[in-house]
């Protein structure tokens, strides 16, 4: 069945695509906002421009756009900075003083930043753009999914593929994998155009792109092999689990998702990444001996040293941490390696193993966890108000389990999904300024210089807006980090006095 009934003085099947599939039943219009707010007043049709709409689609569709023009506001207050060719007199004076606390007197940041300004404009002018354009496309995309019927559609196609290899209707988890299949299709196939911009225009306009046209390809074609093998058959066991264990059923599927992300954090960087990139040992030298001495001091439990070749993809830096209990490894790229000095090598991974001693970590994987648990539990609220599907396209009396799982956590629980990440960002920020103190607390001296260095190779934003940072980055601006940072280093040069 389709969203969408026809009024008297026009017929809208003429006007949209042949696989529509049926029209809503007939509902009673919705009652006003001033109702008070129950399940049972909104089983109900919503009139927009001569058609109507299901209460639930409706709603999302409000939703979206109104997210949407916020996060526009947002990009163009971001947008409006970075056009402006008003120096970040902040980020020069903080820059500068760093320089000058350099007893060898070789440091130049400030000059080396003030030479990158235009350019790191220019980059993060193109990147607002897209971002802009990007979530635009996003916005026609999901409201296009919605309203012409992609849903059923689709579901409709798993069935008919499905008849082929002799399944019906109740084989319900293999008609779903089958729909995963397709799904995977349609969104990488809707998201190509953006990401071949974004590869081999954008990040090659600005000198960052290493990635060629047949590395690309081969790296979408294990993407999608990787998602099938492993997402196949853990969606199979999530479907079961819902199916078959009852009210109860979110306490199962938390628990298998707990299990999967353990498993996850297990293999993915032991087996799956080195799919994608080469890992090599850390040669011996003074670099290796000190990043063991110093997880040694800490009683990190440092098995492995590798060094991994993200140049092969993009000049951008970057270095992580991975593994459970006593087997504990770093990973440092290639280009991090040739962008900065041993020391500060330390000191960056000194912040790095800060997030351990500290317990970002841990934490993140508890608050990751409590969200599934929530989400499922949400699930479940709604598992059986079959109205809030059958807006989208799809027979009240047999939506299928997949179709209601993925409606509600694309847009049911998107409302408080945005209320959590902000606060998630907000909680990482601080635990980034945390972790910046821990370092500098291991007697680090160039965290400051290092983070500088970095920020200056990968084109890093010398300015933001405030709504726009606050709301989006999950890291500092450059200018409050590297301010913090000295605040700290006068409290703890004080304290050893």
């Amino acid at each position: 069945m389709w969203p969408f009934e026809p009024v008297p003085v026009m017929d809208p099947t003429s006007l949209l695509p042949t696989f529509m599939l049926g029209q809503l039943p007939d509902l009673p219009a919705c009652p006003s906002f001033s109702t008070i707010l129950e399940w049972s007043n909104y089983d109900c049709n919503v009139k927009v421009a001569g058609f109507s709409v299901g209460f639930s689609m409706f709603a999302v569709i409000a939703f979206t756009c109104s997210v949407f023009a916020f996060e526009l506001m947002l990009d163009l207050r971001q947008r409006a900075v970075i056009s402006s060719d008003e120096q970040p007199t902040k980020l020069y004076s903080v820059v500068g003083a760093i320089d000058a606390a350099d007893k060898t007197k070789k440091s130049n940041l400030k000059k080396q930043i003030m030479e990158k300004f235009v350019s790191s404009q220019a980059y993060g002018l193109d990147k607002i753009n897209f971002s802009i354009f990007s979530q635009f496309y996003g916005l026609i995309e999901g409201c296009g999914f919605m309203l012409l019927g992609a849903y059923p559609y689709l579901w409709k196609l798993s069935i008919d593929l499905g008849a082929k290899l002799s399944w019906t209707e109740a084989d319900e988890i293999k008609l779903s994998c089958l729909f995963f299949v397709l799904m995977t299709f349609a969104g990488e196939a809707t998201g190509l155009p953006l990401s071949i911009y974004s590869t081999f225009f954008l990040e090659k306009k600005h000198g960052f792109n290493k990635t060629t046209p047949k590395l690309f390809v081969k790296d979408k074609i294990q993407s999608i092999i990787l998602t099938f093998a492993i997402g196949s058959p853990v969606l199979a066991l999530l479907l079961y689990i819902v199916k078959s264990t009852g009210e109860l059923f979110y306490l199962y599927a938390w628990a298998l998702m707990f299990v999967f992300s353990v498993t996850m954090m297990t293999i993915y960087p032991a087996f799956i990444m080195p799919i994608f990139n080469k890992f090599d040992p850390l040669p011996e030298g003074d670099l290796k001996t000190s990043i063991e001495a110093l997880a040694s001091s800490i009683n990190y439990p440092l098995t492995k040293l590798f060094i991994i070749d993200g140049s092969k993809r993009s000049s951008h830096s970057n270095a992580f941490m991975f593994g459970f209990g006593k087997n504990k490894r770093i990973v440092l790229f290639d280009t991090l390696m040739k962008q900065v000095t041993n020391d500060e090598i330390l000191s960056i991974l000194g912040h790095e193993l800060g997030h351990w001693a500290l317990s970002h970590t841990l934490v993140n994987f508890v608050v990751t966890q409590l969200y599934f648990g929530a989400a499922f539990f949400g699930y479940g609220l709604c598992l059986n108000t079959n109205y809030l599907y059958s807006a989208f396209g799809f027979d009240r009396d047999s939506v299928p389990t997949l179709i209601s799982l993925i409606l509600f956590m694309l847009y049911f629980w998107a409302p408080l999904d945005k209320v959590i990440s902000f606060l998630l960002t907000i909680n990482t920020r601080m635990a980034e300024f945390a972790a910046d103190r821990y370092s500098i607390g291991l007697g680090m001296k160039t965290l400051q210089s290092g983070l500088t260095k970095i920020h200056i190779e990968n084109l890093g934003s010398m300015k933001s807006d405030k709504w726009y940072s606050t709301y989006h980055y999950s890291h500092p601006p450059l200018a409050e980090r590297l301010e913090a940072m000295a605040v700290e280093e006068k409290r703890v040069a004080g304290k050893s006095k």
